[in-house]
């Protein structure tokens, strides 16, 4: 099947907004593989297809691809040998600890904390006290570093946590008083 550029980009826009809308329901792998299928059927409709929603489905999955940037392993590592205990904090399904996996970041966090596990998102302050919990850590000297201003500087604000934002492109503007780093090696001492 041959679909058209502006179609495919529809189609995968709307499956995009789908699952940001849906992702905290997938909670457990039958809810994921669920929600999967719900992805693949709107995807199928959009395109008008008659595809078997399986090869639809088969297809969507075998486009994700996950990376970490390059700085990242190397400053985990660092921060885990500075005496730091990390958790990956994040608005995701529970794929995310296979991504953590396939991306060889598991091992260099001590703690997985998902929206959709925990039953509740960023920038709530509940998740940060859930990530906090189980690292057995106090607020008072946490840190929580992620991509967004109004859901990691907010979240992490509003559960008394420090906040740092990483901004990659330079382009973003930040208001006074955030702490501002281009990469997370921004977060090591002497970087």
């Amino acid at each position: 099947m041959v679909v058209a550029e502006d179609d495919a980009r529809r189609a995968m826009l709307a499956e995009m907004a789908y699952y940001r809308a849906h992702h905290d329901e997938a909670d457990s792998w039958a809810a994921l593989r669920d929600l999967r299928r719900r992805c693949a059927a709107l995807v199928a409709g959009e395109l008008d297809t008659a595809l078997p929603l399986s090869d639809v489905e088969e297809a969507l999955l075998a486009a994700l691809r996950f990376r970490a940037y390059p700085e990242v392993p190397e400053v985990l590592a660092a921060l885990r040998a500075g005496g730091a205990r990390l958790a990956v904090v994040s608005n995701w399904d529970v794929s995310l600890h296979d991504v953590l996996e396939r991306t060889a970041l598991r091992p260099l966090v001590d703690v997985v904390v998902t929206s959709a596990e925990a039953r509740v998102a960023k920038p709530d302050p509940r998740i940060f006290a859930i990530a906090l919990e189980r690292l057995g850590a106090p607020r008072d000297g946490a840190v929580h570093v992620g991509d967004s201003l109004e859901v990691d500087v907010a979240g992490a604000r509003a559960a008394g946590v420090g906040a740092v934002l990483v901004v990659r492109d330079g382009g973003t503007p930040v208001p006074e008083g955030v702490r501002v780093v281009s990469s997370l090696r921004g977060l090591v001492a002497g970087a």
